[in-house]
C-alpha cells in the first residue's frame, strides 16, 4: 500500500492536491481513498470543526483533542484497505499548540502512527492563505495572519526529511512537481 500524507499551511491547497493525486492514481487503476481532516463522517470530526470555529484556550484544547481522535481513527479503520491511502492533515495538527508540546506529540505521534516516505507540506506564504481562506467558508481560530504566521514557522520546523512544496503558483505547476517526485518515489 502507498500511503500518501498531505499536510501544510491552511489554503495552501492540500484538498485541492490530494484530488489530483487521487485522480493520478485511480488513472494507473489504483482503488484510491481520500481523509480530509476534520472529517464530517464522525463525531470528533464534526466536534473538532465545531471548536474550530470558537475562540479561547477552551476551544483550542478541543479542536486539538478531538482533531487528534478524528486522525487515529482513520487510520485503525482505513489504513491499509486500498492500494493507495492518502491522508490530508495529519501529523501537522500540532503546529496550532505551543511549540514545545507540539514537538513532544508530533515525536509521539510520528512513533506510533503510520509515516511514509510520501510526507509532503505544501506551503504558501501567510498573506497567500488567508487571501485564500478569505473567499472559501467562515474563519476559524488560527486563520489570522499573525495566527498563520505563528502556525507557518512552527510547522516548517517540525516537517525535515518531508518534501515542501511552494503552492504560491499555478495548481498545474505545482501538481507537476508533485506528480514528479510521486514518480520517483514509485520507482524506488
Amino acid at each position: 500500500m502507498r500511503f500518501i500524507v498531505i499536510d501544510g499551511m491552511d489554503g495552501a491547497g492540500k484538498d485541492t492536491h490530494a484530488d489530483l493525486v487521487r485522480a493520478y492514481y485511480e488513472r494507473q487503476g489504483d482503488s484510491v481513498l481520500v481523509r480530509s481532516h476534520p472529517t464530517d463522517d464522525n463525531v470528533y470530526g464534526r466536534r473538532a470543526k465545531q471548536a474550530l470555529l470558537g475562540s479561547g484556550k477552551r476551544n483550542h484544547v478541543k479542536a486539538s483533542l478531538y482533531y487528534a481522535l478524528d486522525v487515529i481513527r482513520s487510520i485503525r479503520r482505513y489504513y491499509g484497505s486500498v492500494d493507495t491511502f492518502i491522508v490530508v492533515r495529519y501529523l501537522l495538527g500540532v503546529a496550532y499548540l505551543p511549540f514545545p508540546l507540539a514537538k513532544v506529540l508530533y515525536t509521539v505521534f510520528a512513533t506510533f502512527l503510520p509515516t511514509s516516505r510520501y510526507m509532503f507540506f505544501l506551503d504558501a506564504p501567510p498573506e497567500v492563505s488567508l487571501e485564500r481562506i478569505s473567499t472559501r467558508r467562515e474563519q476559524e481560530m488560527f486563520e489570522t495572519l499573525e495566527g498563520l504566521q505563528e502556525v507557518r514557522e512552527k510547522a516548517l520546523r517540525l516537517v525535515p526529511g518531508w518534501y515542501i512544496v511552494d503552492t504560491d503558483r499555478p495548481i498545474e505547476e505545482t501538481h507537476a512537481e508533485i506528480v514528479e517526485i510521486l514518480q520517483r518515489l514509485d520507482e524506488e
